[in-house]
């Protein structure tokens, strides 16, 4: 095909490719592979662990495996997405991330599961970092915001659903299940991305060498615009990794609430954290994403004092404890739409390396946070609320840095 004719499809896809319920809801359920690979197979722990004759301990590495490679796996893929395209490196990871589950199905040794798992997040974060590339390249700062607010509804539904899924499939069928489900997602999502994504970055506007830039990337670490909202993003996601870490511990041990009790409570915090992502939305007909993002960043950070203070001292009890979290949880809905899109706003041509290093620190902090908060478990609530203080605080801290509120 001549590349006079070529480029006019590229033209013309981007054109097709509008805020729509299939768009949203595709890139949302490609965003929502993280949750989706964790929360689903938590409840199989000591299934797999039994059948595998794992020794204790070892399998928790399957989650901290699955966490480096979606970590990894951005820092590599974005790039590759500003050379070749969106839709190619999609397609790799959804047919990736299905291959993978069924090698977690299969793994005969827990050593092969933890390998499998890091395959699966490698693919599985084309899912992340290319879903955020291709709404920087349809939309402008304020737009993107709104859509991202959107992907995070689709999103947020998963850490709500997967846990009951998994539990549902575990009552009736062996471990190995959850994952051929897992494989099944894969592959509709790479079905669905061959016959409704078009391609958002049109042949030239792709850089033009692969060559360097996975080494070109690290510049992003020293861009004025780019570093506070990235930061702040890792750190939000450092927040709500100490949270989902410790949950389970304090609910049920420390506060003795049962397992179906906690359940309703753990959706409850990711209800508000789709409700005010929805709010974002509506909120940014008025004001801008930079604006909406500090006032995120002030209460988040207040309410983390709060929640170390009645953590610390057990003032108030459970009720203000769970109010303050779920406060500290719901400002997620708005630092997470908005941070992202100020930190993709100044790179047109470069979206998929600067969604690579946000995915890359986002993962990164929110794997060692969750990892201490474990380490300094010492049975009240008290590591987790400082966690989730100390990452609040330096939400807010490195948004003074930020470029002025627009």
């Amino acid at each position: 095909m001549p590349p006079t004719v070529e480029a006019a499809n590229e033209v013309a896809s981007v054109e097709r490719t509008q805020p729509t319920f299939v768009l949203v809801g595709l890139l949302g359920t490609l965003t929502a592979f993280s949750p989706l690979a964790i929360d689903m197979y938590l409840p199989a722990f000591p299934q797999i662990q039994r059948d595998l004759a794992a020794p204790d301990g070892t399998m928790e590495l399957t989650l901290s495996f699955f966490l480096a490679g979606l970590a990894i796996g951005q820092f590599f893929i974005g790039p590759v997405s500003d050379r070749y395209g969106r839709r190619r490196p999609l397609l790799f990871g959804c047919c990736g991330f299905a291959l993978a589950s069924v090698g977690c199905l299969l793994a005969p040794s827990v050593e092969l599961l933890i390998a499998a798992r890091f395959a699966m997040g490698f693919a599985g974060s084309a899912g992340l970092v290319v879903s955020r590339a291709v709404v920087r390249d349809l939309f402008d700062e304020s737009e993107s915001a709104s859509v991202y607010s959107l992907m995070m509804m689709v999103t947020g539904v998963a850490p709500v659903v997967a846990p009951l899924i998994g539990g549902q499939l575990l009552a009736v069928a062996p471990w190995q299940t959850v994952f051929w489900v897992l494989a099944a997602i894969g592959v509709a999502c790479a079905a669905a991305v061959a016959l409704t994504l078009g391609e958002s970055l049109p042949r030239e506007e792709r850089s033009e060498q692969l060559r360097g830039m996975i080494g070109r990337s690290l510049t992003f670490f020293t861009h004025g615009t780019f570093l506070p909202y990235a930061l702040a993003i890792g750190m939000a996601c450092g927040a709500l990794f100490a949270y989902i870490a410790a949950a389970p511990t304090v609910f049920m041990d420390h506060f003795g609430l049962s397992p179906q009790t906690f359940s309703y409570f753990f959706a409850g915090n990711a209800v508000g954290l789709v409700v005010t992502a929805q709010l974002n939305r509506r909120l940014l007909t008025r004001f801008g994403p930079r604006t909406l993002l500090s006032f995120g960043a002030n209460i988040a950070a207040a309410a983390g004092v709060g929640l170390l203070i009645a953590a610390w001292t057990g003032v108030g009890g459970f009720w203000l404890f769970y109010a303050l979290l779920f406060t500290c949880v719901a400002t997620l809905g708005l630092l997470f739409p908005n941070a992202t899109a100020a930190a993709m706003a100044p790179f047109a041509g470069r979206a998929g390396a600067a969604s690579a290093v946000l995915g890359l620190l986002q993962y990164a902090i929110g794997a060692v946070t969750g990892s201490l908060v474990g380490l300094l478990h010492n049975g009240t609530a008290v590591p987790m609320a400082a966690a989730i203080a100390a990452c609040e605080l330096a939400v807010w801290g490195v948004l003074r840095t930020a470029a002025p509120r627009v």
